[in-house]
């Protein structure tokens, strides 16, 4: 922990050569998952050469070594710093689906831009109470580093198995719960089966049946970058109420808006993310035995 705190007292513009460094080693040195990139970004842009996939594959992990040095960052960052590098392009579209902020609101993103900037960023913003769902981390030194970093500016980190369970107990006060659901569910969990990127793959239906059971409207926030250090959000509707029970609609809504998101900007989704992990056929084929 205390490498992450020395390293959060770095100014930008050294952060920023060491993240430089550190993308010469985690693509040249130690390869940090790049036959996955390289898969995952081949099925995604079929119609791009070996060449192009290469180039691409190099700026997204210069723009990973960047993002994870800024979510560092962010633990001695003020309130004023985010409101300076991350700008609301349409606040107003919030403000509208909450009835100028008393009823609750669901928002659904991506790992695209600066994920982590973007909660700090809209907190500071707009001034209102968001509620970021999240995954618990393998490593419990870093898991304990991003829980206090989505904290800092009064948010309530909930973990996924809590989730449910304190959105409907508290469903008559106002919240922003954001939830960045393009993480794939293990084959233990309930999983809706969609084509995303060209490929099948599973996403969570949680989010979903918490939007029914609540009548909660449903935006999406899109991470883009500016330029380095400095990022935009801009909402969009994904899906308002009433919701047809027997549809899922606003997965797929999800789906299709976070595909035109990560095309518009393919170098800042994370491509590392193990999301094709799971096979449809072969998991149909085993239930069938």
């Amino acid at each position: 922990m205390m490498f992450y705190r020395l390293l959060s007292w770095l100014p930008f513009p050294v952060l920023y050569a060491t993240a430089w460094v550190a993308y010469l080693l985690l693509y040249y040195v130690a390869g940090y998952r790049k036959a996955v990139v390289r898969e995952n970004l081949g099925e995604a842009f079929p119609d791009k050469n070996e060449r192009e996939i290469t180039v691409l594959a190099k700026k997204f992990y210069l723009h990973l070594a960047q993002v994870a040095l800024e979510i560092i960052k962010a633990r001695r960052m003020s309130r004023a710093d985010f409101r300076q590098r991350v700008k609301m392009v349409n606040p107003e579209l919030l403000r509208q689906y909450s009835n100028d902020y008393q009823d609750s609101v669901i928002v659904l993103t991506i790992h695209q831009g600066n994920w982590e900037w973007m909660l700090h960023g809209a907190t500071s913003a707009l001034n209102i109470p968001i509620d970021p769902v999240y995954k618990p981390l393998h490593n419990k030194v870093v898991d304990k580093l991003i829980f206090d970093i989505r904290r800092q500016f009064g948010s309530r980190p909930l973990s996924m198995a809590q989730s449910t369970r304190d959105i409907l107990r508290r469903r008559r006060e106002f919240r922003v719960f954001v939830m960045v659901a393009d993480q794939s569910p293990v084959r233990s969990e309930r999983s809706y089966w969609t084509e995303f990127m060209n490929r099948q793959a599973a996403f969570y239906p949680g989010t979903e049946i918490i939007a029914k059971m609540t009548q909660f409207p449903v935006l999406f926030a899109q991470c883009r970058r500016r330029s380095r250090g400095h990022y935009e959000v801009e909402f969009h509707e994904l899906a308002r109420p009433p919701y047809d029970k027997d549809s899922h609609d606003i997965t797929q809504s999800y789906v299709r808006m976070a595909e035109r998101a990560i095309r518009s900007e393919p170098e800042s989704w994370l491509w590392s993310n193990r999301r094709w992990k799971r096979d449809r056929a072969r998991e149909s084929k085993g239930q069938g035995m």
